[in-house]
Protein backbone atom coordinates (compact mmCIF):
# COMPACT_ATOMS: atom_id res chain seq x y z
CA UNK A 1 0.00 0.00 0.00
CA UNK A 2 1.35 3.32 -0.90
CA UNK A 3 -1.61 5.94 -0.87
CA UNK A 4 -3.82 6.53 1.96
CA UNK A 5 -7.19 8.76 3.24
CA UNK A 6 -7.76 9.52 6.20
CA UNK A 7 -11.09 9.99 8.55
CA UNK A 8 -10.16 11.89 11.23
CA UNK A 9 -13.01 12.24 14.35
CA UNK A 10 -11.86 15.44 15.39
CA UNK A 11 -14.30 15.35 18.65
CA UNK A 12 -11.52 12.46 19.88
CA UNK A 13 -8.53 14.08 22.26
CA UNK A 14 -5.22 14.19 20.69
CA UNK A 15 -6.43 13.69 16.70
CA UNK A 16 -4.57 16.18 15.13
CA UNK A 17 -1.70 14.90 17.04
CA UNK A 18 -1.82 11.40 15.22
CA UNK A 19 -3.05 13.00 11.91
CA UNK A 20 0.25 14.91 11.63
CA UNK A 21 2.32 11.85 12.72
CA UNK A 22 0.57 10.11 10.19
CA UNK A 23 0.54 12.54 7.73
CA UNK A 24 4.46 12.91 8.09
CA UNK A 25 5.58 9.20 8.49
CA UNK A 26 4.05 8.58 5.36
CA UNK A 27 5.50 11.52 3.68
CA UNK A 28 8.95 10.61 4.80
CA UNK A 29 8.45 7.04 3.58
CA UNK A 30 7.31 8.52 0.37
CA UNK A 31 3.67 7.49 0.79
CA UNK A 32 0.81 9.51 -0.47
CA UNK A 33 -1.65 10.88 2.22
CA UNK A 34 -4.85 12.90 2.24
CA UNK A 35 -7.38 13.52 4.91
CA UNK A 36 -11.03 14.71 5.80
CA UNK A 37 -12.75 15.49 9.04
CA UNK A 38 -16.14 14.63 9.47
CA UNK A 39 -18.03 16.78 7.56
CA UNK A 40 -21.83 17.10 7.36
CA UNK A 41 -23.31 15.30 4.32
CA UNK A 42 -26.26 16.50 2.09
CA UNK A 43 -28.59 13.98 1.68
CA UNK A 44 -29.34 11.78 -1.36
CA UNK A 45 -25.91 11.02 -2.85
CA UNK A 46 -26.39 7.08 -2.69
CA UNK A 47 -29.43 4.75 -3.19
CA UNK A 48 -30.02 4.29 0.25
CA UNK A 49 -29.93 7.38 1.66
CA UNK A 50 -26.38 9.81 1.45
CA UNK A 51 -23.22 10.08 2.83
CA UNK A 52 -23.47 11.31 6.31
CA UNK A 53 -19.60 12.98 7.35
CA UNK A 54 -17.48 11.79 4.08
CA UNK A 55 -18.03 12.49 1.14
CA UNK A 56 -17.15 9.70 -1.25
CA UNK A 57 -16.67 12.19 -3.93
CA UNK A 58 -13.42 13.06 -1.81
CA UNK A 59 -11.54 10.05 -2.07
CA UNK A 60 -9.51 9.50 -4.79
CA UNK A 61 -10.12 5.98 -7.03
CA UNK A 62 -6.46 5.10 -6.77
CA UNK A 63 -6.47 5.27 -2.74
CA UNK A 64 -4.93 2.18 -1.30
CA UNK A 65 -6.41 2.15 2.41
CA UNK A 66 -9.21 4.85 4.08
CA UNK A 67 -7.64 4.67 7.59
CA UNK A 68 -10.25 6.05 10.22
CA UNK A 69 -8.92 8.12 13.59
CA UNK A 70 -11.31 7.57 16.19
CA UNK A 71 -12.97 4.62 17.54
CA UNK A 72 -15.52 1.92 16.15
CA UNK A 73 -18.51 4.73 15.49
CA UNK A 74 -15.80 6.67 13.51
CA UNK A 75 -15.07 3.02 11.89
CA UNK A 76 -18.81 1.94 11.16
CA UNK A 77 -19.13 6.05 9.80
CA UNK A 78 -16.57 5.28 7.23
CA UNK A 79 -17.90 1.98 6.22
CA UNK A 80 -21.20 3.20 5.59
CA UNK A 81 -20.28 6.30 3.58
CA UNK A 82 -17.96 4.94 1.13
CA UNK A 83 -19.51 1.67 1.08
CA UNK A 84 -19.25 0.25 -2.75
CA UNK A 85 -15.76 1.74 -2.93
CA UNK A 86 -14.16 -1.40 -2.26
CA UNK A 87 -11.11 0.62 -0.45
CA UNK A 88 -9.91 -1.31 2.56
CA UNK A 89 -10.71 0.07 6.07
CA UNK A 90 -8.15 -0.21 9.16
CA UNK A 91 -9.42 1.55 12.61
CA UNK A 92 -6.87 3.45 14.55
CA UNK A 93 -8.19 3.48 18.47
CA UNK A 94 -8.72 7.32 19.93
CA UNK A 95 -11.50 5.79 21.98
CA UNK A 96 -12.08 3.14 24.91
CA UNK A 97 -12.78 -0.61 23.87
CA UNK A 98 -12.42 -0.26 19.95
CA UNK A 99 -13.15 -3.61 18.92
CA UNK A 100 -12.85 -3.33 14.97
CA UNK A 101 -9.63 -1.17 15.51
CA UNK A 102 -6.53 -2.64 14.67
CA UNK A 103 -4.11 -1.01 17.78
CA UNK A 104 -4.17 2.69 19.29
CA UNK A 105 -2.20 6.00 18.72
CA UNK A 106 1.11 5.15 20.59
CA UNK A 107 1.25 1.66 17.46
CA UNK A 108 1.04 4.40 14.54
CA UNK A 109 4.67 3.44 13.67
CA UNK A 110 3.96 0.14 13.47
CA UNK A 111 0.56 0.00 12.17
CA UNK A 112 1.85 2.04 9.01
CA UNK A 113 5.17 -0.17 8.19
CA UNK A 114 2.83 -3.09 8.02
CA UNK A 115 0.56 -1.16 5.61
CA UNK A 116 3.97 0.29 3.89
CA UNK A 117 5.08 -3.70 3.78
CA UNK A 118 1.96 -5.26 2.71
CA UNK A 119 2.06 -7.42 6.08
CA UNK A 120 -1.79 -7.60 6.78
CA UNK A 121 -4.83 -9.76 5.66
CA UNK A 122 -8.35 -8.92 4.35
CA UNK A 123 -11.50 -9.49 5.66
CA UNK A 124 -14.79 -8.91 3.89
CA UNK A 125 -17.76 -8.59 6.31
CA UNK A 126 -21.24 -8.41 5.94
CA UNK A 127 -23.35 -5.77 5.28
CA UNK A 128 -27.52 -5.00 5.91
CA UNK A 129 -30.18 -3.66 3.22
CA UNK A 130 -33.07 -2.14 5.35
CA UNK A 131 -36.05 -1.09 3.21
CA UNK A 132 -39.09 0.93 5.07
CA UNK A 133 -42.21 0.98 3.50
CA UNK A 134 -44.68 3.38 5.01
CA UNK A 135 -48.73 2.60 4.70
CA UNK A 136 -48.84 5.90 2.96
CA UNK A 137 -46.24 4.40 0.38
CA UNK A 138 -43.19 6.60 1.43
CA UNK A 139 -39.72 4.23 1.48
CA UNK A 140 -36.80 4.73 3.60
CA UNK A 141 -33.77 2.97 2.68
CA UNK A 142 -30.16 2.66 3.89
CA UNK A 143 -27.48 0.34 5.12
CA UNK A 144 -25.94 -1.12 8.70
CA UNK A 145 -22.44 -2.74 9.22
CA UNK A 146 -23.36 -3.29 12.97
CA UNK A 147 -27.15 -3.99 13.06
CA UNK A 148 -30.58 -2.10 12.60
CA UNK A 149 -33.02 -1.76 15.56
CA UNK A 150 -36.59 -1.58 15.54
CA UNK A 151 -38.14 0.03 18.55
CA UNK A 152 -39.99 2.20 20.27
CA UNK A 153 -39.47 5.44 21.24
CA UNK A 154 -39.88 5.64 24.83
CA UNK A 155 -37.90 3.17 26.38
CA UNK A 156 -40.41 2.66 28.68
CA UNK A 157 -42.93 0.88 26.74
CA UNK A 158 -42.50 -2.18 24.96
CA UNK A 159 -43.84 -2.47 20.97
CA UNK A 160 -45.78 -5.75 19.01
CA UNK A 161 -43.71 -6.83 15.86
CA UNK A 162 -44.63 -9.61 13.44
CA UNK A 163 -41.75 -11.49 12.05
CA UNK A 164 -41.58 -12.86 9.24
CA UNK A 165 -38.79 -15.02 7.23
CA UNK A 166 -38.62 -15.46 3.26
CA UNK A 167 -42.50 -14.91 3.25
CA UNK A 168 -43.13 -17.09 5.89
CA UNK A 169 -44.73 -16.01 9.29
CA UNK A 170 -42.24 -16.76 12.57
CA UNK A 171 -43.27 -15.35 15.55
CA UNK A 172 -44.73 -12.12 16.96
CA UNK A 173 -42.96 -10.61 19.39
CA UNK A 174 -43.79 -8.45 22.41
CA UNK A 175 -41.02 -6.42 23.61
CA UNK A 176 -39.25 -3.50 23.93
CA UNK A 177 -37.92 -4.15 19.91
CA UNK A 178 -35.67 -6.18 17.79
CA UNK A 179 -31.92 -6.25 16.79
CA UNK A 180 -31.62 -7.78 13.54
CA UNK A 181 -27.20 -8.15 13.70
CA UNK A 182 -24.42 -8.77 11.41
CA UNK A 183 -21.21 -10.95 12.59
CA UNK A 184 -19.73 -7.58 13.09
CA UNK A 185 -22.34 -6.51 15.06
CA UNK A 186 -22.79 -9.32 17.39
CA UNK A 187 -20.36 -7.91 20.16
CA UNK A 188 -22.41 -4.31 20.23
CA UNK A 189 -26.10 -4.34 21.07
CA UNK A 190 -26.58 -7.57 20.10
CA UNK A 191 -24.31 -8.61 22.79
CA UNK A 192 -25.65 -6.06 25.71
CA UNK A 193 -29.10 -7.56 24.77
CA UNK A 194 -28.56 -11.15 25.85
CA UNK A 195 -27.60 -12.16 21.83
CA UNK A 196 -24.78 -14.64 21.11
CA UNK A 197 -21.23 -13.43 19.64
CA UNK A 198 -20.45 -14.43 16.03
CA UNK A 199 -16.65 -14.76 14.76
CA UNK A 200 -16.46 -11.89 12.43
CA UNK A 201 -16.76 -14.44 9.34
CA UNK A 202 -19.59 -16.01 9.26
CA UNK A 203 -21.78 -15.68 6.76
CA UNK A 204 -25.05 -14.87 9.24
CA UNK A 205 -27.68 -12.84 10.74
CA UNK A 206 -28.81 -12.35 14.56
CA UNK A 207 -32.24 -12.04 15.40
CA UNK A 208 -32.13 -10.78 19.39
CA UNK A 209 -35.27 -9.39 21.01
CA UNK A 210 -35.03 -6.49 23.61
CA UNK A 211 -36.24 -6.98 26.56
CA UNK A 212 -39.36 -9.45 25.41
CA UNK A 213 -41.90 -10.21 27.73
CA UNK A 214 -42.18 -14.01 26.33
CA UNK A 215 -40.22 -16.08 28.74
CA UNK A 216 -38.83 -18.37 26.05
CA UNK A 217 -37.90 -16.04 22.99
CA UNK A 218 -34.43 -16.21 22.42
CA UNK A 219 -31.85 -15.08 19.82
CA UNK A 220 -32.18 -17.12 16.81
CA UNK A 221 -29.05 -17.16 13.60
CA UNK A 222 -30.56 -17.26 10.65
CA UNK A 223 -28.39 -17.55 7.08
CA UNK A 224 -27.40 -14.61 5.35
CA UNK A 225 -29.29 -15.05 2.51
CA UNK A 226 -32.41 -14.79 4.15
CA UNK A 227 -35.15 -11.76 4.26
CA UNK A 228 -36.33 -10.85 7.24
CA UNK A 229 -39.52 -8.91 7.24
CA UNK A 230 -40.83 -6.88 10.40
CA UNK A 231 -44.46 -5.21 10.59
CA UNK A 232 -45.58 -3.04 13.80
CA UNK A 233 -48.47 -4.23 14.95
CA UNK A 234 -49.42 -1.51 17.65
CA UNK A 235 -48.73 1.46 19.29
CA UNK A 236 -48.98 5.45 18.18
CA UNK A 237 -48.17 7.17 14.68
CA UNK A 238 -44.28 7.90 14.58
CA UNK A 239 -44.05 6.17 18.16
CA UNK A 240 -41.54 3.37 16.43
CA UNK A 241 -38.20 3.94 14.78
CA UNK A 242 -35.95 1.51 12.67
CA UNK A 243 -31.97 2.54 13.68
CA UNK A 244 -29.31 2.17 11.54
CA UNK A 245 -26.14 1.34 13.10
CA UNK A 246 -26.87 3.69 15.96
CA UNK A 247 -27.04 6.72 13.79
CA UNK A 248 -29.75 7.30 10.86
CA UNK A 249 -33.88 6.50 12.11
CA UNK A 250 -36.54 6.30 10.52
CA UNK A 251 -40.43 7.05 12.00
CA UNK A 252 -42.12 4.04 11.63
CA UNK A 253 -46.08 3.42 12.53
CA UNK A 254 -48.61 0.76 13.08
CA UNK A 255 -48.94 -0.83 9.64
CA UNK A 256 -45.46 0.18 8.51
CA UNK A 257 -42.90 -2.43 7.16
CA UNK A 258 -39.10 -3.13 6.94
CA UNK A 259 -37.60 -5.55 5.10
CA UNK A 260 -33.97 -6.65 6.03
CA UNK A 261 -31.29 -8.52 3.86
CA UNK A 262 -27.94 -9.06 3.65
CA UNK A 263 -26.83 -5.96 1.24
CA UNK A 264 -25.06 -6.10 -1.89
CA UNK A 265 -22.21 -4.58 -0.96
CA UNK A 266 -19.70 -5.60 1.88
CA UNK A 267 -17.12 -3.73 3.90
CA UNK A 268 -13.44 -4.92 3.41
CA UNK A 269 -11.29 -4.63 6.42
CA UNK A 270 -7.59 -4.90 7.06
CA UNK A 271 -6.49 -7.06 9.75
CA UNK A 272 -2.91 -6.61 11.02
CA UNK A 273 -2.06 -9.20 13.93
CA UNK A 274 -2.01 -12.46 13.93
CA UNK A 275 -3.91 -12.49 17.45
CA UNK A 276 -7.17 -14.63 16.23
CA UNK A 277 -10.59 -13.15 17.19
CA UNK A 278 -11.16 -15.25 20.41
CA UNK A 279 -7.86 -14.14 21.64
CA UNK A 280 -9.09 -10.45 20.63
CA UNK A 281 -12.59 -11.54 21.78
CA UNK A 282 -11.02 -12.42 25.19
CA UNK A 283 -8.46 -9.67 25.82
CA UNK A 284 -11.30 -6.75 25.34
CA UNK A 285 -13.29 -8.28 27.85
CA UNK A 286 -10.96 -8.27 30.22
CA UNK A 287 -10.88 -4.77 30.23
CA UNK A 288 -14.35 -3.90 30.64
Amino acid sequence: MKKFYVIANESKPHTKKALARIRDYLTLKGAGCLASGNEDGEEGRRAWGGFRYTDPDTVPEDTDCVITLGGDGTLIQAARDLAGLNIPLLGINLGTLGYLTQGSGKEIPEILDALLNDHFVLERRLMLDGQMKAKNGSVFRDIALNEIVVTRKDSMKVTKLSVSVNGRFFSSYTANGVILSTPTGSTAYNLSAGGPISAPNCRIMILTPICSHTLNMRSILLNADDTVRIEILDGGEGEQTAVFDGDRATDMSPGDVIEISSSAVETTMVKLSEISFLDNLREKMAGI
